[in-house]
C-alpha cells in the first residue's frame, strides 16, 4: 500500500497555544489546574493533560474557590466570564485568537443595530460561546434550508458571522442564500473562516484526486475533522474518521492501493503515526507527503506564562560550570 500524507494536517496554532497554556499553568502554579470544557476536541490530548494535573469541568460551579482556571480554545460566553470574575477565579483564557476575532465582529455589527446570523452547528462549544458574546439577537443557521426558514423581514438589517471550523463550501452556499433573501445584510468574506480550516480542507481536496481512500484522524465530535471526512465523501471516495490506529478496519482496505491520510486541527502527529503503524501490520507500506502550504503562524501566550520553561526544555538547558 501507498500512504500519502496531506500537508498541512494536525495541530494548528490555536490548538498548540491552548495546550501550552494548560501545560505551562501546571508547571507554574502546580496541579490541579481546572479547565472549563475540553481544551480541544481530542480525547488523547485531554487524557494526557489530565495525567499531568488538569481537571476538566463543564461548569464553573465545579471549580473550587481560588483554583486556577483555563477557558478552552472554543471560547466562552460573557456570562461565564462574569461568573468567574464575580468569584474571583484566577483565569487564563485559551480562546483561539481567530474565535475571538469572530466575537469582535459580532459585537461590532451589533453596535450598528443589526441582528446577527451565526452560521454554525447547534450545541458546539464555539457556537454557544459566540452567541453569549454578542449583545444582540443571534439567529443560528446550519443549512440553506435554515436561511429560508428565518422569520425575519427581507429588509431587516442583518449581519452574519461564522463558526471557524465549518466547511468553506457549505458556508459559501449559506452566505449566498442569505444575500439572495435579505436586502440589507453584511458580513466578513468566507476567507475569514479559520486559516487552518481552509488549509486542511484545500489539502484534502488535492489529496482526494490521487488516492483510492481517505482516512481522517480526529474525534467524532470534532467539527473540523468531520468536515474533512465529508470532503472525501463528496469526492466519491470511501472516507473514514478514526481516533487512532486501533480504529482502522482491515476490511476497508480490500482493493485499495493508495490511501490518503490527514488529521484534524486537534489531532497530534503521534495519532497519525499510530494509523501508519496499524497499516504496516497489514502489509508493506510506503509513505510520502503531498506538497502543500507550510504553516508558520504562531499565537502569543498570556504574558504571565511567556517566561515559563516547560520541564522538557529545562532538561536541555546547559548550565555553565563556575
Amino acid at each position: 500500500m501507498q500512504v500519502i500524507l496531506a500537508k498541512p494536517r494536525g495541530f494548528c496554532a490555536g490548538v498548540v497555544r491552548a495546550i501550552e497554556i494548560v501545560e505551562r499553568a501546571i508547571d507554574l502554579y502546580g496541579a490541579p489546574v481546572y479547565v472549563r470544557h475540553e481544551i480541544v476536541h481530542n480525547r488523547h490530548v485531554v487524557n494526557k493533560l489530565r495525567q499531568k494535573g488538569a481537571i476538566f469541568v463543564e461548569e464553573l460551579a465545579e471549580v473550587p474557590d481560588g483554583a486556577r482556571t483555563v477557558f478552552s480554545a472554543h471560547g466562552v460566553s460573557r456570562d461565564v466570564e462574569n461568573e468567574a470574575a464575580a468569584r474571583g477565579l484566577p483565569v487564563l483564557d485559551a480562546t483561539c485568537p481567530l474565535v475571538t476575532k469572530v466575537h469582535i465582529q459580532g459585537r461590532r455589527y451589533a453596535t450598528q443595530g443589526r441582528a446577527i446570523v451565526l452560521i454554525g452547528h447547534e450545541g458546539h462549544a464555539e457556537v454557544e460561546g459566540t452567541i453569549g458574546q454578542v449583545d444582540a439577537p443571534v439567529y443560528l443557521v446550519s443549512t440553506e434550508a435554515d436561511v429560508a426558514a428565518l422569520d425575519l423581514p427581507e429588509d431587516a438589517p442583518l449581519a452574519y458571522i461564522t463558526q471557524t471550523t465549518l466547511s468553506v463550501d457549505d458556508t459559501r452556499g449559506i452566505i449566498a442564500a442569505l444575500g439572495e433573501r435579505f436586502s440589507d445584510i453584511v458580513g466578513p468574506n468566507v476567507s475569514d473562516i479559520c486559516y487552518a480550516t481552509q488549509n486542511r480542507q484545500t489539502a484534502v481536496r488535492d489529496l482526494c484526486r490521487v488516492v483510492d481512500m481517505l482516512l481522517v484522524v480526529g474525534a467524532e465530535y470534532s467539527s473540523n475533522s468531520s468536515r474533512l471526512r465529508e470532503i472525501g465523501v463528496d469526492a466519491g471516495l470511501p472516507s473514514y474518521l478514526v481516533a487512532d490506529g486501533d480504529a482502522v478496519d482491515p476490511a476497508w482496505l480490500k482493493g485499495i492501493e493508495t490511501i490518503g491520510l490527514t488529521a484534524g486541527a486537534s489531532a497530534p502527529d503521534e495519532l497519525v503515526d499510530s494509523v501508519i503503524a496499524a497499516l504496516r501490520k497489514l502489509g508493506p507500506v510506503t509513505v510520502s507527503q503531498l506538497d502543500g502550504i507550510e504553516e508558520t503562524l504562531e499565537f502569543s501566550l498570556p504574558s504571565e506564562l511567556r517566561n515559563v520553561i516547560p520541564p522538557a526544555a529545562q532538561a536541555s538547558v546547559q548550565i555553565p560550570a563556575e
